[in-house]
């Protein structure tokens, strides 16, 4: 089976032959006669089942033969994805195909200024790809309307209904023409989805290649029954492995310390949560697929829309509530047909919810109790463990004089200050808090902080 046989345009499947990309996978084969033909589609497919170029073809060929010009402020076609993440992705898979063809493309999502978001839609744009938050300001705003959408796409639809981005995005589709085709990718239909085929969804052909409890043939399975003191001397000993590690823990503040613990330990690690910039989110995910940070700490975040190549390891520091995150998290590993291992750590409080989540995911991993050091860890993850030293702190003066100054009433207060200064920015000392300095009339020095 070719893409040319499947019905995609000439050139729209050179250029992606250009990509590297040759041979359909089976959701692609699956549903592209039906959405090339202008069909509304609903594909179910797990995560890493090749479902990006499924919309992505059908979006590109009916653009590039519609004929309509690109007008300022009015897109052509909409796909939703839930995460910044993914949106970049699916941008990332676009714009070599849409540049061969002669369209244009943008992302819009939050974290970043509406400036140039609203520059690049007044200058025109055939396919914007949007989180619905940040889709619509812009709407309220007036920087553009869907009334000119010839294809909506919704990706990872379950998804953003357990976000609660569904009010959004019931707005936004009823925003674009109800003439428009639409097709929706998910890994699951719950209620959330259904209200959605329901409501928007002309007669759609619905394609189940594999639900998201499909086994993974090359994933395999482990839980790790740790006891707390032993799951960061474990946690190192995998992560400092060969090869990329995808760590998952619950809360943002437990990526973000454990990324220093990893760190302090010599394993290269870069975080990713919410509680990030986006311009560090996207610094820590470049390190991370480069290869310079092998590897990534991550809230559930991540369990979306995050592809990156080889990643051979995925660990649930912390098991996830939910069986769907689960199945969502370990699907970042044993992509495209490539192998992978997903380990969960459990300790004695976790034992019965952890048994609950796999019998829910249809999982049933092996379960081994052990401490630090143990030779299963070599097998899960074999070669040999590399550490890299932490970066040095900036060096601190272990002496301080004091000189007066003056405070309130002009009275001579001591203030602490280094006798070196180090090169570069003003040196600024901390052993004192401001509301400290602020009370009190003790006189004399006070000990500086080592």
């Amino acid at each position: 089976m070719t893409f040319d046989a499947l019905g995609v345009p000439a050139a729209l499947a050179a250029a992606l032959a250009a990509t590297g990309v040759t041979k359909p996978f089976p959701i692609q084969a699956a549903t592209l006669p039906d959405s090339l033909a202008g069909k509304d589609v609903l594909g179910r497919g797990r995560t890493g089942s090749g479902k990006t170029y499924a919309f992505v073809l059908p979006v590109l060929a009916r653009l590039a033969t519609s004929g309509h010009p690109r007008r300022p402020k009015q897109p052509r076609a909409l796909i939703l994805a839930p995460t910044r993440e993914l949106a970049t992705q699916i941008q990332a898979s676009i714009t070599p195909l849409a540049d061969a063809l002669g369209l244009r493309t943008m992302t819009i999502f939050g974290g970043v200024g509406h400036g140039p978001q609203t520059s690049g839609l007044r200058k025109g744009v055939d396919i914007v790809v949007a989180c619905p938050g940040r889709l619509e300001d812009h709407l309220k705003a007036g920087n553009l309307n869907l009334d000119a959408v010839e294809i909506t796409v919704l990706d990872e639809a379950d998804h953003m209904a357990d976000l609660g981005f569904l009010p959004a995005v019931r707005r936004i589709l009823e925003a674009t023409p109800a003439t428009a085709q639409r097709l929706l990718f998910s890994a699951t239909l719950d209620a959330g989805v259904d209200v959605l085929v329901q409501r928007f969804m002309t007669k759609p052909v619905t394609h189940s290649v594999d639900s998201a409890q499909s086994p993974v043939s090359k994933m395999t399975h482990h839980v790790l029954h740790v006891q707390s003191d032993s799951r960061l001397p474990v946690l190192v000993d995998l992560t400092a492995a060969p090869g990329r590690s995808l760590v998952f823990t619950r809360t943002k503040y437990g990526a973000k310390a454990l990324t220093k613990k990893l760190i302090a330990q010599g394993v290269p690690a870069v975080e990713l949560h919410g509680n990030l910039s986006q311009g560090a989110r996207t610094r820590n995910l470049e390190a991370f697929a480069a290869g310079t940070a092998k590897t990534l700490v991550a809230t559930d975040i991540a369990a979306r829309g995050i592809h990156v190549d080889d990643v051979t390891l995925v660990i649930h520091a912390d098991p996830p509530v939910e069986h769907k995150a689960y199945l969502h998290r370990s699907g970042r590993t044993a992509r495209a047909g490539a192998e992978g291992t997903v380990i969960t750590l459990m300790t004695d409080d976790q034992v019965r919810d952890v048994r609950d989540l796999t019998r829910k995911a249809g999982i049933t991993p092996k379960t081994t109790k052990l401490t630090a050091g143990d030779p299963l860890l070599t097998q899960l993850a074999p070669g040999e463990r590399t550490y890299v030293a932490p970066a040095p702190k900036p060096a601190q003066s272990e002496t301080a004089t004091r000189t007066p100054r003056r405070g309130r009433g002009g009275r001579g207060r001591p203030a602490a200050q280094s006798t070196t200064q180090p090169a570069g920015p003003r040196a600024t000392t901390s052993d004192q808090p401001a509301r400290a300095r602020s009370r009190g009339r003790r006189r004399g020095p006070r000990k500086q902080a080592a």
